[in-house]
């Protein structure tokens, strides 16, 4: 198989394929293998008439259409291979010749990923929240500790948010008692939010003794709901004073100082522990910014594709299936779509932005970083560098693995670069910045790297129907 590849406007490339007649001829004899095996011949059992026969009973053309429509998947993958096509949607196939009889030649249009410009990338200034907890943090984590250890007292007077009121409840739907809103002795807290506002609207400013009653409209039905509720309780949540005697009593320290230190210290390592991936995150959407141009829907809707498939191969190896769990949650593909796909279209800009300060700066040698990814695969897998380079190679992912290399180049020449300061404006101490150790991801499933040339074809399913109104 020969290929050759033209540039077209647009963001797409032209690749000229040429299949010559005796390699093609395997594909036809494929074919008749199969057809074989659905026609039925008087005198032969199913899949043993002979070629011949078969020819001259339903064309020499029927074989050969059976064949382009079965291979064209593959010779199309394996040109995208050979001439490191980035392709990000269907292309648009034209057979060119080889229909009827000699080589097998077809033009495909294909979509590629565009080539950004970008600016000021060099220069960045990104606000990252402070390394260290702040005083409100850790007040907020001692009043969530006073709130655990709190008691409740009666009061004399009317409920307000936050007030625990004991009430015998009775909820209907059109005339029928509704199972969870009709009981007594009710323990609620007002300003919950459960079930209809209407609750914490009519609770609010309630006394022992009333009877309150109202309507609201059914959360989940059409109709309306009838309540009477009446109030036999308040309670004020009383909470304990911040002292020593508090610290002793909910925690291993003697002193509220040795506790307040202590959250401080807890927070602060939680935070330190997030700033080098948080602070990467923050240069990455920045350099998403600088990102001027529209993104192409087919490379947001792959990227949405590439996330929904991740997410069902991660429940897969959980043992869930992916359209049980879809099914259980009541949601379906396409409003989970419609949910990614703003983060989808953040990730393209960014791909694209990381490439564009790759091809600006010359960030294009990967080979050590390569290297080392191959070996850490052949570590994780028992496998040998070589057999992994030749199975990514073959299967078209190497070009994505040497994307990925040149992006976390990208990333952390910018970041090298970048000015990282607190919401206070303050520079980020540099040693809390360092990275973390380099985690290598395995692709998606090693296994399913393709090993020999007819899974190559699966690099896009969808060819061999969009020929299909060409050869007519």
């Amino acid at each position: 198989m020969d290929s050759t590849l033209e540039r077209l406007d647009g963001d797409r490339v032209r690749l000229t394929v040429a299949i010559d007649e005796t390699e093609f001829e395997v594909a036809v004899e494929a074919a008749f293998r199969r057809i074989a095996k659905e026609v039925r011949l008087p005198g032969f059992r199913p899949g043993k008439a002979p070629r011949k026969l078969l020819e001259a009973r339903i064309g020499v053309a029927a074989g050969r259409q059976e064949a382009i429509q079965q291979s064209l998947p593959d010779y199309y993958g394996r040109a995208l291979v050979e001439n490191d096509i980035d392709a990000i949607d269907s292309p648009e196939i034209e057979i060119t010749g080889g229909q009827d009889e000699g080589n097998l030649t077809f033009d495909a249009v294909v979509p590629v990923r565009p080539r950004a410009t970008i600016a000021g990338h060099g220069s960045l200034r990104v606000e990252i929240p402070s390394p260290e907890a702040a005083d409100e943090d850790v007040d907020a984590q001692l009043e969530a500790l006073r709130g655990q250890h709190s008691t409740l007292e009666a009061v004399d007077r009317p409920a307000g948010d936050g007030d625990q009121v004991t009430i015998d409840i009775d909820g209907t739907f059109e005339g029928e008692p509704v199972e969870g809103l009709t009981t007594t002795d009710y323990l609620y807290e007002v300003g919950a939010g459960a079930v209809v506002p209407e609750i914490d609207e009519n609770l609010r400013g309630a006394s022992v003794g009333d009877v309150l009653e109202f309507d609201a409209d059914h959360p989940e039905e059409d109709g309306t709901l009838a309540f009477r509720i009446e109030v036999s309780e308040v309670q004020a949540r009383v909470l304990p004073e911040l002292d020593d005697d508090f610290a002793k009593a909910s925690s291993e320290f003697d002193t509220i100082d040795e506790l307040s230190a202590d959250i401080r210290e807890r927070l602060s390592v939680m935070r330190r522990g997030q700033t080098p991936m948080l602070a990467r995150d923050r240069v990455a959407q920045a350099i998403a910014d600088l990102v001027d141009m529209e993104i192409p829907p087919a490379l947001v809707e792959a990227e949405v594709d590439s996330r929904i498939n991740d997410m069902a191969m991660r429940m897969r190896s959980q043992g869930i299936d992916f359209s049980v769990y879809m099914e259980a949650m009541g949601r379906d593909v396409e409003s989970l779509r419609d949910e990614l796909r703003e983060g989808a279209e953040l990730a393209s800009r960014v791909d694209l932005g990381l490439r564009a300060v790759a091809d600006a700066e010359g960030l294009g040698d990967v080979e050590e970083p390569l290297e080392e990814y191959l070996g850490s695969l052949a570590t994780q897998t028992g496998g040998d560098v070589d057999g992994i380079r030749e199975a990514l190679s073959r299967s078209g992912r190497m070009l994505e693995v040497r994307a990925d290399l040149r992006k976390q180049a990208a990333l952390e020449w910018v970041f090298e670069r970048a000015e990282v300061v607190d919401e206070q404006g303050n520079p980020v101490d540099p040693t809390l910045l360092e990275p973390p150790e380099p985690v290598i991801q395995l692709p998606d499933d090693l296994t399913a790297i393709p090993v020999d040339d007819d899974e190559v074809g699966e690099t896009d399913s969808s060819v061999a129907d969009s020929t299909d109104g060409e050869e007519e």
